[in-house]
């Protein structure tokens, strides 16, 4: 976090923050030797996090929602904490949903 990246000129900065963030998280994930129950929760949300990104026009509620689960799931893991705010961070870069 920080640091600028150099990104395609068409590429949103902040999609390839999303994206780093997300790729981070996951592999940090499939490392934790830990079982808990809501891993599976975890993963299928990082991966629609990966599939919003990667489409480059991600929904900032469904991007929110996708953080709440994951943060639900594996909060208490304090190992993957770091990474965990990462992804919040790069979530925050979208702004606020648009008020109805």
């Amino acid at each position: 976090m920080g640091q600028t990246r150099a990104t395609s000129s068409d590429e949103d900065p902040r999609v390839a923050e999303l994206r780093t963030a997300v790729s981070r998280l996951r592999r940090e994930l499939a490392g934790h030797p830990g079982k808990f129950p809501d891993r599976g929760i975890a993963e299928d949300e990082l991966a629609a996090l990966d599939a919003m990104a990667v489409s480059g026009a991600p929904e900032i509620p469904r991007l929110r929602r996708s953080l709440l689960l994951i943060a639900g799931a594996i909060g208490s893991v304090s190992a993957l904490a770091s990474a965990l705010r990462d992804v919040r961070v790069a979530v925050d870069l979208f702004g606020e949903p648009p008020r109805p």
